[in-house]
């Protein structure tokens, strides 16, 4: 058995949709053109304060703290209005979970709507220990972070799962193996490689 833990966004969830409405709301709001689904797609994964220090950069302009502020307020009114598992992950969690494995959730988002997300999608009930970008002072690719996670997640052996660099980055830092997660939104090289969600049981099973 080992502890499995999963980076949110591009991993688990399809949330890209109501990221970018809500980055794009505030985008509007200063008279600035919307990011596109291509440029969001390499704007995630280091949290929601450099979301926004990437987008507004984008055009052309600086992000500042009421920007922060006002995009948190809206995506926490809608995180959920499109967002969706990836096909085959609700599945993945079931099998992992009977075959004895506990879960865990450490991403950069905030820890409030990681939360709500979560507990929406009915996925919360599958982890034994989430953390958010804002649940200890450090974040990925700062093994810290992950260290956190595992530890909550009761420790001993385990695996990252992840779409991002910096999620391949922390499992290196901390010494265990990750599966990059090839449907998500960044391109990186993890010990393995997953195509579909559906993998991943025989991938974690194969590691023994």
């Amino acid at each position: 058995m080992r502890a499995v833990i999963f980076d949110l966004d591009g991993t688990l969830i399809n949330s890209a949709p109501d990221i970018g409405t809500s980055l794009n709301h505030v985008l509007a709001a200063d008279g600035l053109a919307p990011v596109t689904m291509e440029e969001l797609h390499a704007m995630i994964g280091d949290g929601a304060k450099v979301l926004l220090e990437r987008g507004f950069a984008a055009r052309g302009a600086q992000a500042e703290p009421r920007h922060l502020a006002a995009f948190l307020a809206h995506y926490g009114e809608n995180a959920v209005v499109e967002t969706v598992p990836y096909p085959g992950i609700v599945a993945a969690l079931e099998a992992l979970t009977a075959a004895g494995h506990k879960l865990a959730v450490c991403t950069n988002k905030p820890i409030a709507p990681t939360q709500h997300i979560l507990a929406a999608l009915g996925l919360d009930k599958y982890f034994a220990y989430v953390t958010g970008g804002d649940s200890t002072p450090y974040r990925k690719p700062d093994p810290r972070h992950l260290a956190a996670a595992l530890e909550g997640a009761g420790g001993g052996a385990a695996v990252m799962i992840g779409d991002h660099e910096n999620d391949i980055k922390a499992a290196a830092g901390l010494g265990i193996p990750s599966i990059f997660a090839a449907w998500g939104y960044s391109a990186a090289q993890g010990d393995q490689t997953a195509r579909e969600a559906s993998e991943l049981p025989d991938l974690i099973a194969e590691m023994g």
